[in-house]
């Protein structure tokens, strides 16, 4: 029983030393939590020109989104302007319900008289700068027909962009119980719901899709006709009350089921950053949070030159040829990689080859003839450690992946060459059988 015991404790101390060990590699993008401590129920990190996880809590617990879903519909509004299906200046009738929306007391608004017309551009400023309620309604309605087939439009867009945990039961954010009796999907107290990775997934088309977005989403306050100036709701703007170094995006929300939440994006240099926290307590501990992501983000990662062009893999620096004037070629990278890389652990990835199976013969050889510049493969990039390196969408995965091509040319040998290989082969084939039977004598 003594030794038993021994055994459990020695065993429960190994396990413990493998998890620690395990938890700093770079694969293991989880261990991030720990670190940070976010006052926050779900948080994600990505660098946001590769879509590489660099931190994630609880990132794929399906939350109430609020207002971070008019993201959706600022995509849908900026995909239709570039389809020119409408237009910036395009004039927009204000009715009945509009009107009376964007005066509901405790909603987010600029007032919108009913029957006067405003412009594409007028309402969505007031949706993207000061979360415009009734404003993202009327673009909804005008792209869609009605805000029942908006919410369908967006939820097959979500699909298409294959954010996975996700729910759309109307255009703007808020719980079906702030419409003044108008669901346009789902029921009385139904509310949008997505994850943390799907909400930066969306926030990543996005910026990659349409960056135009941040020419709005950047300006700090919005002067509209009404006289007014209306404060974006993101505070870590420049010149508002938690402004940030680099803040420049995206969008906030908030309702009593999602608490407070925040997509943000900051850029320095050429390092973006995207951020998702959800469900914190406060207007402000969802920008004191997103302010620790970030710091955490600019400290703690840099762009590393993983490799260059032109470069080639130690010990893989040739692949065999078969019928060629030479027996192998040079292959070497087409491009150069960087990622963003914890500080400390670049070493901790490895550069990889992958040669194009289509290209080789049974015998894992390439046919000559092969032109100079053939791309063969592509490399790649893995962790030492066999984890993962995660992306915010499998498309990113290709983003490592650099073609590899043939350094020189290899000509095809003639019939003469080949003919006297195949002859030079027959003999050593049979000399080496001879050899075997001769040695088996003995």
């Amino acid at each position: 029983m003594k030794r038993y015991r021994q055994f459990t404790m020695t065993f429960a101390v190994f396990l413990l030393a493998l998890t620690t060990l395990l938890s700093g590699l770079p694969g293991n993008v989880q261990a991030a939590e720990d670190e940070l401590g976010l006052s926050a129920e779900a948080a994600i990190l990505l660098d946001g020109e590769t879509g590489k996880v660099l931190y994630e809590k609880n990132a794929d617990v399906v939350l109430g989104v609020a207002s971070m879903s008019k993201m959706m519909t600022e995509y849908l509004v900026l995909e239709a302007i570039h389809k020119g299906t409408i237009t910036w200046d395009q004039t927009v009738k204000i009715d009945e319900y509009i009107h009376r929306l964007s005066s509901a007391p405790g909603l987010s608004n600029i007032g919108l008289t009913q029957g006067e017309d405003y412009t594409v551009k007028e309402l969505y400023e007031a949706m993207a700068i000061h979360s415009g309620n009734a404003a993202t309604v009327a673009l909804a309605q005008l792209i869609a027909g009605s805000e029942k087939n908006f919410v369908e439009m967006m939820n097959a867009k979500a699909k298409e962009l294959n954010l996975e945990d996700y729910k759309f039961v109307n255009s703007s954010g808020l719980n079906n119980s702030s419409l003044l009796g108008n669901h346009p999907a789902g029921g009385a107290d139904d509310e949008n719901v997505m994850s943390a990775r799907a909400t930066a997934k969306l926030a990543y088309h996005l910026l990659k899709d349409y960056p135009e977005v941040l020419d709005t989403a950047s300006k700090p306050r919005l002067e509209f006709r009404d006289g007014k100036t209306y404060d974006n709701f993101n505070f870590m703007l420049p010149t508002l009350v938690h402004a940030y170094e680099g803040i420049d995006g995206l969008k906030t929300g908030s309702t009593d089921f999602a608490g407070y939440a925040f997509t943000a994006t900051a850029k320095r240099g050429d390092q973006r950053y995207i951020s998702v926290v959800m469900k914190t307590d406060s207007r402000d501990i969802r920008f004191t949070e997103t302010a620790k992501v970030m710091n955490y983000a600019f400290n703690s990662f840099s762009k590393e030159q993983i490799f260059d062009k032109g470069f080639q893999l130690k010990g893989q620096e040739t692949v065999p040829v078969t019928k060629g004037k030479e027996n192998s070629v040079a292959v070497q990278t087409d491009g150069e990689l960087a990622l963003p890389v914890k500080n400390g652990e670049k070493e901790q990835y490895q550069p990889k080859l992958v040669i194009d199976k289509d290209l080789l013969n049974e015998d894992g050889e390439l046919t000559a003839p092969i032109e100079k510049g053939q791309t063969i493969g592509y490399m790649t990039v893995e962790s030492k450690n066999g984890g993962d390196i995660q992306f915010i969408t499998s498309k990113n995965e290709k983003a490592i992946q650099v073609p590899v091509v043939a350094a020189e040319e290899v000509e095809k040998a003639n019939w003469f060459v080949l003919s006297m290989r195949g002859i030079g082969g027959f003999f050593g084939d049979l000399f080496s059988t001879i050899a075997s039977t001769v040695k088996g004598w003995f």
